[in-house]
């Protein structure tokens, strides 16, 4: 759904969710301006029991004129009712009677969605879709300073300031915008009340320790979201503590926090273990946090984040490719097949010694540019480093440009002086021959974390299905490939090849 497929309405009313946060007062003061704009006279309102008293939100309404207003007993039936980080029909938002809905939410969807939707479950805050919604209308949100601000504010107290972001459209927007940083800073300095400190004091007192798995588990009292992470990066002083998770269990939501201080466990992984398949959780390898929806739930909140923290721990078998040495008699021989690839010289993108990051799908990437080093970009559009010399070794580079569409076109940035260019204007077609590159692979019967000969720092992780694979001529050459992928990448070796 475009914004601009709404425009055919006149009679428009916005909603956000009940008791609203400042994602969905900086999604719905969006969606008001950009109908504004279009010279049409929005209602933006918020429904349920309560009206907005938190300090920083108050702050946020007055300092960027946000037009919204309390209407609990709203009853007029607009032409089209738009509601915006959340769902019609969920119990966090009031029932209002409308011609039309229409949904714009970042949430898992937990009901029937009406035609008119927009719901990304995989970005940060409902702020960034709507700045990217703006944005394909044409529309500069830094020409509204106020607007700008306001977004920037959704998704900094939606991510526990910034620290569970994960999706590379929410890191555009935070690089892109242009806000009013004394006001952030007033907000996020306003954000606790001395109740909440409270519940911070008593939760800090209260908490389950695994010493085992290092893992220190905390249930606080419901509270706002950014509480949990104030708790988690306070544990984690901890000299016993390697990971934290803190989370509170309200009619509403589940949320929780997670930090991590060990290489072997990535925070956001780790956060998308516990809430797969009844919400959704990502951020980065150290901060994490995610959401659980009440009504996925068959036993209790803290019953199923304890069971999936101890399932976590038990489910992965840790490798490390420089000291491993995998026994090839148990796996089958496979040859690549042909296939047109993207590489780029990084090199000719920037000049060698220029400290780059890398922004792809899969989080960000920081390298210094020197003669030797090329990305490649894989068929889904997945990148990862290679030398120049396995590059040759196991490819034909064409000279021809490489075309693809993919979710995300990565970009690079020059870290000194912020310029971005896409990768994708810069990248040449290569062709793996069949034959070239000869492994060893086998599928996954258990789920593996492996570091990599090239990368120890980092683990990347192989699932039942996987396909775990090691080079003929580099028996530390050692990686994890899709399985979903694998038949479209490899063949069966011919009888003999190997010895």
């Amino acid at each position: 759904m475009k914004l601009s497929d709404l425009l055919k309405f006149n009679d428009i009313v916005i909603q956000c969710h009940d008791n609203p946060d400042a994602d969905a007062l900086a999604s719905g003061f969006a969606l008001h301006r950009y109908f504004t704009l279009a010279g049409k006279s929005p209602v933006f309102i918020y429904r349920g029991k309560n009206q907005i008293k938190k300090s920083n939100l108050l702050i946020m309404l007055d300092e960027l004129q946000i037009p919204v207003s309390y209407e609990p007993d709203f009853d007029r039936i607009p032409e089209l009712l738009i509601t915006c980080d959340c769902q019609y029909g969920q119990r966090n938002v009031t029932d209002t009677k409308a011609g039309n809905v229409a949904v714009i939410d970042h949430h898992q969807v937990t009901v029937d969605l009406p035609p008119l939707s927009e719901v990304r479950s995989n970005i940060g805050s409902c702020a960034t879709i709507l700045w990217d919604m703006l944005r394909e209308e044409g529309i500069n949100v830094n020409e509204d300073k106020d607007l700008a601000t306001a977004l920037y504010y959704g998704l900094y107290t939606d991510t526990n300031r910034m620290s569970e972001v994960s999706h590379p459209l929410d890191r555009d927007m935070i690089d892109s915008l242009i806000y009013k940083k004394s006001v952030i800073t007033q907000m996020s300095n306003s954000n606790i009340s001395l109740e909440e400190l409270k519940i911070t004091g008593r939760a800090i007192l209260d908490y389950d320790y695994h010493p085992e798995t290092r893992v220190l588990v905390i249930n606080t009292d419901p509270c706002d979201p950014n509480i949990l992470g104030v708790i988690s990066d306070f544990a984690m002083e901890t000299a016993e503590v390697d990971v934290c998770i803190a989370y509170y269990v309200s009619p509403a939501e589940v949320k929780f926090s997670v930090r991590s201080c060990v290489k072997e466990v990535h925070a956001n992984e780790l956060a998308s273990f516990i809430a797969d398949g009844i919400g959704g959780g990502g951020g980065h390898l150290l901060k994490a946090g995610g959401t659980i929806r009440p009504e996925k739930l068959t036993i209790p909140a803290t019953e199923i984040i304890e069971r999936r923290i101890a399932d976590y721990y038990n489910k992965y078998e840790v490798l490390y490719a420089k000291s491993t040495t995998l026994d090839t008699s148990t796996m089958k021989a496979y040859t690549k097949r042909e296939q047109k690839l993207g590489a780029i010289r990084l090199a000719d993108v920037f000049p060698v010694g220029t400290m780059v990051e890398i922004r792809t799908l899969e989080g960000d990437v920081h390298v210094t540019i020197d003669e030797d080093k090329y990305l490649m970009i894989g068929i889904e559009g997945e990148i990862y480093p290679i030398s120049a010399e396995k590059l040759a070794s196991s490819y034909d580079l064409t000279g021809f440009a490489f075309h693809g569409q993919f979710e995300y076109e990565p970009s690079i940035k020059n870290i000194v002086t912020d310029e971005v260019k896409t990768v994708m204007e810069y990248a040449k077609t290569v062709i793996s021959p069949p034959g070239t590159t000869r492994i060893f692979a086998k599928p996954l019967d258990h789920e593996v974390k492996l570091f990599t000969a090239w990368d120890d720092d980092k683990y990347y992780s192989g699932h039942v299905g996987d396909y775990i694979a090691v080079r003929e001529d580099d028996p530390h050459d050692i990686y994890v490939i899709n399985g979903r992928l694998f038949d479209q990448l490899y063949k069966p070796a011919a009888r003999g090849i190997f010895q």
